[in-house]
Formats: C-alpha cells, structure tokens, sequence
C-alpha cells in the first residue's frame, strides 16, 4: 500500500493534535503507509518549529485549545501557500466542513480516520504540491 517510489527521502507529515493518543495513533498510520511523521500537540507549537520546506503536507485536528485548526489553517498559507493540509476531526459539521475547504484544507476526514482513505488522500496532496526547489 505504500506510494510507488518512496525511498530514503520520504516526505515528512507534520502531524498536530492536541490528544496525545490520537496524535500518537495517526503518527503511527502515516508511518506504517511510508511516510515520515513529525507530531505537534496544537497550532503554536507546530508554528514555532515551522522551516520552510520542513513539511510535504499537515494532517491536522480542527477542534483544539489555544488554536483551533482554522487559525493555523490561515497562519501556515501565510507562510506556504502550496503546503497542503488534512484536517481529521471528531466534530464534523457543514459550516466548519465548508469554511476549511473554501481556505484550502485538502480534505476533512472524520475521526477514527480509515487508512486506505488517508493514504489516498495524502498522495493526491504529495502530487500537487510544487516540486521543492
């Protein structure tokens, strides 16, 4: 089930979750289908650590104390407009649902997230990012 042509340069997923078991479970999945996983336990932290080209993409909770997922939504396409984003949330409503996908957000996959969708949800966001310069 892996991407085709992965090697020793797989690209890093920035993972952001406030709960530290489910943070720790989709590290894990991102891991077992290939890729490379940062965690971050919220918005700020993953900002304070942001390096431009650091991440290829941001799987992220929407509902979190201190920053939600839409604040840092708007701060990252502030500092990479092509960096893509997948929020997974517990709560999923059409108005936060519409409001993340008019700003940018790849997708929004209700949590426990399935691993084939999130596999295939994350190579269609590798694919259309820019390649890195």
């Amino acid at each position: 089930m892996a991407p085709q042509g992965s090697s020793v340069l797989q690209p890093v997923i920035a993972v952001v979750d406030d709960d530290v078991g489910m943070r720790d479970a989709l590290s894990e999945l991102i891991e077992v289908l290939d890729f490379q996983s940062r965690t971050f336990d919220g918005g700020r932290s993953l900002l304070a650590s942001y390096q431009p080209g650091a991440f290829d993409c941001v799987v992220s909770d929407m509902r979190m104390p201190g920053m939600d997922g839409l604040e840092l939504q708007r701060r990252l396409r502030e500092l990479d407009d092509n960096l893509p984003l997948i929020f997974v949330t517990s709560y999923d409503d059409d108005i936060t649902r519409a409001r993340a996908l008019e700003l940018g957000a790849r997708n929004v996959l209700v949590k426990p997230v399935n691993a084939d969708r999130l596999l295939d949800e994350l190579v269609a966001a590798l694919e259309s990012r820019p390649p890195k310069a």
